[in-house]
């Protein structure tokens, strides 16, 4: 069994997979045209990504792919419908990084309310004003709205209710609850857009959330209110959010994902996001701690060794 890696990995995982397969390689730099043509060469049973798309033509190159493994929870950068025509089954490594990614919307949430980076900058420029910063709201007490709840959205509730915030919780799965206790309940979606103090969003992105967040749906929102968005940048319409931002008619936003984004090892962004004052932008590192880095190793590991030893593919999203 051969495995292909075209992206970071954890050692201790990559030790593993060797352990496992009959031939390893690991080659973060592949992307598109070099993706496809190491695939053509290589002949992988199990290609394993994280950001890297994996579209139909890659996945024609790969006369042996059995799987494809999306080494992190969102699988929208794989060409999934294509694959299940090509009998590959794509799997996924969900809820690995959902502490990670719930630790920076929290980190987001009290930052803008505080407006951390802001003092921070003003200090390197050795600039005192207490009297500015000194205006905040607090997050005790107020409203935090989650589009979905799963588990992300579950673990961003949890850490809200310790902060003795309430919560307003939505998701298409109509029984699916992220926390029981009273200050959690269920609202529409609009509803949660004129009624939370704060905004965070944890939905894939699909055709049915393209732009869940537009001119209409900022223009319902709160004037003081926060939105934050470490999901996917098309739930979001980012000229509509900019015009909010900068006509003032909400306090701020903070995003780890961005319309047409950089690479990993990109040297610049050209995200007009980048030039709102009010926003702060963090370089797409939700999930990107050790440990859910690890946690995500642990679980393609796992996928691996069990389609091997059974020819079970752990799981699969498109079959």
């Amino acid at each position: 069994m051969k495995v292909l890696i075209a992206d970071k990995f954890e050692a201790e995982g990559l030790q593993q997979l060797k352990e496992i397969a009959s031939e390893v390689e690991i080659d973060p730099s592949l992307k598109e045209g070099s993706l496809k043509d190491k695939v053509a060469s290589f002949q992988p049973d199990i290609l394993i990504v994280r950001s890297t798309k994996v579209p139909a033509d890659i996945q024609d190159a790969g006369k042996n792919l059995k799987i494809v493994i999306r080494a992190g929870s969102g699988y929208d950068t794989i060409d999934t419908a294509h694959a299940a025509e090509k009998k590959i089954h794509v799997a996924n490594c969900p809820g690995m990084n959902a502490v990670a990614v719930a630790e920076l919307v929290m980190g987001l949430m009290i930052s803008l309310d505080r407006r951390i980076a802001d003092n921070v900058a003003d200090l390197r420029s050795h600039k005192w004003r207490k009297k500015e910063y000194s205006k905040a709201c607090g997050l005790k007490n107020s409203t935090l709205g989650i589009i979905g709840v799963g588990r992300i959205g579950s673990a961003v509730a949890k850490r809200a209710l310790a902060f003795e915030m309430k919560v307003l919780y939505f998701d298409v799965v109509p029984d699916l609850k992220p926390a029981d206790h009273p200050d959690c309940k269920r609202a529409a979606v609009d509803e949660i857009f004129k009624q939370a103090d704060v905004i965070t969003l944890h939905v894939p992105g699909t055709g049915d959330t393209k732009h869940l967040v537009n001119a209409d749906r900022l223009a319902m929102m709160k004037p003081n209110s926060l939105l934050i968005n470490t999901s996917r940048a098309s739930v979001i319409d980012e000229p509509a959010l900019i015009k909010a931002l900068k006509d003032g008619k909400i306090r701020g936003a903070g995003v780890d994902v961005y319309d047409n984004e950089p690479a990993a090892d990109a040297p610049a962004v050209e995200s007009p996001l980048a030039d709102v004052p009010t926003l702060y932008g963090t370089h797409h590192i939700g999930a990107s701690t050790d440990q859910a880095q690890l946690a995500v190793a642990d679980e393609v590991v796992r996928i691996v060794r069990e389609f091997k030893n059974t020819g079970k593919v752990l799981n699969c999203v498109n079959m």
